[in-house]
Order: structure tokens, then sequence, then C-alpha cells
């Protein structure tokens, strides 16, 4: 920071001190204020919603890596047992496609269309706090000049030159707090209003990557399907399954070794 920025700030810093406690009017702009709350919450939303366009992506990768690790796992434990059907190695096969194909296919587009624009429009947003921190200051240095004006008023100086220079310099700050003012009451309306109409493709480029996603999944599920046994299927629509995988248990409990650790 510049000197004549830190005298600057310090004159700000005694400047909001004293208004606080009184001793200087604060200028009180209630459309700026409403303005500036609403383009807040956008703000804060535009924020989330590229947090979670990032958290989509990394949850699709780490689901189908997920279904990876336990098909193999699923492979490993069904073993030799497996072979005969088939259906643990195509399940595992149908998954890792899912994975290598699908996701990594999606990727690129879902990236292009949905991550990047989210992330382009909240990169505007620090550019934006920036004028509004300008416009704030230069509010503080048109209050502290009205002040000013307003005490040689109720005193006069000695110095005749000092008031009509201190009303012009007043003038001059109450002129620049204005302009950027005005801008960001005309602005940023015009912002928020355009949030809609620059989501909605990525809006919709999301509905078309999810179902996609969807209808590749159901796809292969769909085909792993037919190597199950037709008996369990029937069972599972019947709801009969339960008493199946009792009979299963009731068997494992009747073998001698596992009643061992009782004896």
């Amino acid at each position: 920071m510049s000197w004549s920025g830190f005298k600057k700030a310090v004159n700000r810093a005694g400047t909001t001190v004293m208004m606080k406690t009184g001793q200087i009017e604060k200028t009180i702009d209630r459309e700026f204020e409403l303005e500036e709350r609403r383009f807040r919450t956008l703000e804060s939303a535009a924020n989330k919603l590229q947090k979670e366009a990032k958290g989509y992506l990394d949850s699709l990768r780490a689901m189908t890596a997920a279904q990876t690790r336990i098909a193999e796992t699923i492979d490993a434990f069904y073993g030799e047992a497996g072979v005969n059907d088939g259906v643990s190695k195509f399940y595992r096969t149908a998954v890792e496609d899912l994975d290598a194909d699908t996701v990594k296919a999606l990727d690129g587009p879902y990236r292009a269309t949905v991550l990047e624009p989210i992330s382009r429009f909240c990169s505007y947003f620090p550019d934006i706090n920036d004028a509004i921190k300008k416009r704030n200051h230069k509010l503080l240095d048109y209050d502290a000049m009205r002040s000013k004006v307003k005490k040689l008023i109720d005193k006069p100086s000695d110095d005749v030159q000092k008031l009509p220079k201190a009303e012009k310099d007043a003038e001059t700050a109450k002129q620049i707090y204005e302009d950027l003012n005005n801008q960001l009451i005309s602005e940023l309306p015009q912002l928020i209003d355009l949030r809609v109409p620059y989501l909605d493709p990525s809006f919709e480029a999301l509905v078309k990557i999810q179902l996609k996603f969807c209808s590749e999944a159901y796809t292969r599920m769909a085909q792993v399907q037919q190597y199950l046994d037709p008996s369990t299927r029937e069972e599972y629509a019947g709801g009969f399954l339960d008493s199946r995988v009792e009979q299963v248990l009731q068997g494992m409990r009747d073998l001698s070794i596992t009643g061992m650790s009782a004896s």
C-alpha cells in the first residue's frame, strides 16, 4: 500500500469511528442496501452451486470407483463357483465399462457445459465486490467532507478560503460517490436478472448428462440380470427371497464347525 493509500485508510477508519459515536452523520441509501442484499443472496447461491456442481462430478467418480471395487471383491468371493455361470465376472466387466467408458466420456462435456460456465459466472464476484468496496470508501470520503463543511459553517474559520475549498471538495466527493453508487444500483439488478438465462443451458446439459449416465447404468445392469438365477428373480418378485435366505442361514447353522465355539 502506498503512503497516500495508507493515509486514506487511516482517515476512513477515523471517519467510521466518528460515525459510530455520532460525531459524523452517515448517509443512508436504502435503494443500494436492497440491491446489495439481493446481490449477496445471489453470490451465496452461486458459490454454493459451484461447490455442489464440482461435488457431483467427484461423487459420480467415487460411486463408479466404489462399484468397481465391490465388483472385484464379489468376483474374488465367488472364485471358481462364479466361473460356472459367469455372473460375477460379467458384473465386474459391466461396472468397469461403466466407469471407463461412460463416466470418463461424460467428464469433458460436464466440465465444458456445466462446471466451467458456473465457475465463470462466479469469477465476476471479486470485481463486483471491489466496486462495492470502492463505493463504500467514496461514501466515507463524502460524509467526512460534508461534516467538515458543516463544522466550518457552524464555526467559521479565520481563513475565508477554507469554507469554499471544503464545499468544492465535498461536491467533488459527492459526484464521485454518486457516479459509483448509481452505476451499482443500475447494474446489480441486471446481473441478478441475467442469472436465469445464463444458467438455463447448463441446467439442460446437467439433466441430459444425468439421463445419459442413468440410461447407460440401467442398460448395463439389465444385461447382468440375465445371468442371475431365474428362480432367484422369481422369488424376489414374489417376496419369497427372505425365506430362501433363511434356509441358507439355517444350513450354515447346522454345520458342526459353526457350533464349535459353544462347546
